[in-house]
């Protein structure tokens, strides 16, 4: 078993919202409080593309201009989970979706966006 849990994702008509939700069971608080986080996308023959970051510093965020407006990430401490709310989704975003945190990937999570 991993050390990052996903969850969320599936199929959604285009102009639709997902949220996604990476769990990291393994890590501990204080690891978790301050690794670099980050969701991945990979789209069919595609490379794996950098979709968002949140830093475990400064909490600043950053994001692919493709979902920018669009997309947003966070975090919950307490919880140990990171978050990806995709609004305003469009056939492009169809891809398999990986959480990050540090070097420890999740297992990825469809998201298909039907035109």
């Amino acid at each position: 078993q991993g050390q990052l849990a996903q969850s969320g994702g599936g199929l959604v008509p285009a102009g639709g919202s997902l949220r996604l939700t990476c769990y990291a069971s393994r890590l501990i608080t204080s690891v978790f409080n301050s690794a670099e986080l980050a969701w991945y996308r990979q789209a069919p023959g595609k490379q794996r593309e950098l979709v968002a970051t949140f830093s475990g510093v400064t909490s600043a965020t950053n994001f692919a201009d493709s979902v920018k407006g669009r997309f947003q990430i966070s975090r919950d401490s307490a919880k140990k989970r990171i978050y990806l709310q995709m609004d305003g989704l469009k056939p492009e975003d169809t891809a398999i979706y990986y959480c990050k945190a540090n070097t420890y990937w999740g297992q990825g999570t469809q998201v298909t966006v039907s035109s």
